[in-house]
């Protein structure tokens, strides 16, 4: 795994030995994947601004995240169908990140159950990520399933009434492999969703989901459940504020990896505002999209995330490596962390405040 050096070196060497049919779905985006190519683009339009001579003696990444202490604000953000990567799929991304110390999200559409994520990688701290569908006894037998195996958060998916359009996967009429199936359900709810008669190979889930959602849904699920409730998919401000006064306990910046709605914002451009928003309320507000190195990491902690996670790259490292491979990207991500916050002269993560970032219109108009 020592050869592979940067992201990019398990991103190109992934997507030289995934089945196109796997490829493709992992790496698109919505429509013409404008987003896709803004996520990354916005952080290059970033500069770290660094400290000289500040008495460097340490370097501590470690922070704490809904109560429970991670060695770095780096998490794994929940990817469906992670089997179709490694034949471990989710178990070996989800031990590797118990390995590391850091936070990882299990998405509802898994090829592993919860049960079998929680048995694998029983300490690790891991959130489950959720949808809520027209049946509310599928949400609520899931979100029970991952309290009794010892999830820690919710991560609520907000930004789904159904799912974007992903050209790649209708020219390759997309389906998930004969051999692997969607683990979460179960009866005949699996027979109708693990079906495989349709281009997409998402629709039937797709025709599960509620649209009629509103934030009132909140208030259910915190009558149904005591773990925090994570709003993942916020692109508003105001949505910010009306979730968290809706009852959710955290803020996750998400534009679901540009897979939604091509050309909305890059998050990193919308965080400082939803930061802002929410600053006089306890909550903690995280950021994921277009993340592929340890400087993108900073600049999202200097502009006021308390944690960034990681979704694609965890792919990456798990189709060359399973879970060596996701323990690699880890590192490599760990390492270019250490290496920016000490060469920019803030040695722990509260030394990282919004001056040492700066846009590069800043300089621009000198």
């Amino acid at each position: 795994m020592e050869k592979y050096i940067s992201l990019k070196d398990l991103e190109e060497a992934a997507l030289a030995i995934l089945p196109k049919n796997a490829r493709d779905y992992y790496k698109s985006g919505a429509t013409d994947e404008y987003t896709l190519a803004e996520n990354r683009r916005a952080f290059q339009r970033l500069r770290i601004c660094p400290k000289c001579l500040v008495g460097l003696t340490s370097c501590n990444l470690s922070t704490t995240i809904l109560g429970e202490k991670v060695s770095m604000p780096l998490g794994i953000s929940p990817t469906a169908m992670q089997r179709m990567a490694h034949p471990e799929g989710e178990t070996a991304n989800a031990r590797a990140a118990q390995a590391n110390g850091v936070i990882y999200t299990l998405s509802t559409i898994a090829t592993s159950s919860i049960e079998e994520v929680a048995k694998a990688a029983p300490n690790a701290i891991k959130w489950f990520q959720l949808y809520i569908y027209n049946d509310r006894e599928v949400t609520r037998t899931l979100l029970t399933r991952a309290e009794k195996a010892g999830f820690k958060a919710i991560a609520l998916t907000v930004d789904t009434p159904l799912f974007g359009l992903r050209r790649a996967d209708i020219r390759n009429k997309f389906t998930l492999p004969k051999h692997l199936k969607l683990a979460n359900f179960d009866g005949q709810l699996a027979t109708k969703i693990n079906s495989t008669e349709d281009s997409s190979g998402l629709s039937n889930v797709d025709n599960l989901l509620d649209k009629s959602l509103t934030w009132n849904e909140i208030k259910w699920l915190k009558s149904i459940t005591k773990l925090p409730i994570v709003a993942k998919g916020i692109l508003r401000s105001d949505d910010a504020v009306r979730a968290i006064e809706a009852g959710c306990d955290g803020i996750l910046v998400s534009n679901h990896g540009a897979r939604q709605l091509d050309g909305v914002p890059s998050t990193i451009e919308v965080l400082p505002e939803i930061v802002e928003a929410v600053k006089n309320y306890n909550v903690e507000v995280y950021l994921d999209g277009g993340v592929t190195t340890g400087t993108d990491i900073y600049k999202a902690l200097a502009l006021g995330a308390k944690m960034v996670f990681v979704g694609r790259p965890a792919i990456w490292g798990l189709a060359v490596g399973g879970e060596a491979g996701v323990d690699r990207m880890l590192n490599i991500l760990r390492q270019e962390l250490q290496n920016t916050v000490q060469i920019a002269g803030t040695p722990t993560i509260a030394d990282i405040t919004k001056d040492m970032v700066r846009h590069e219109s800043t300089y621009s108009r000198l």
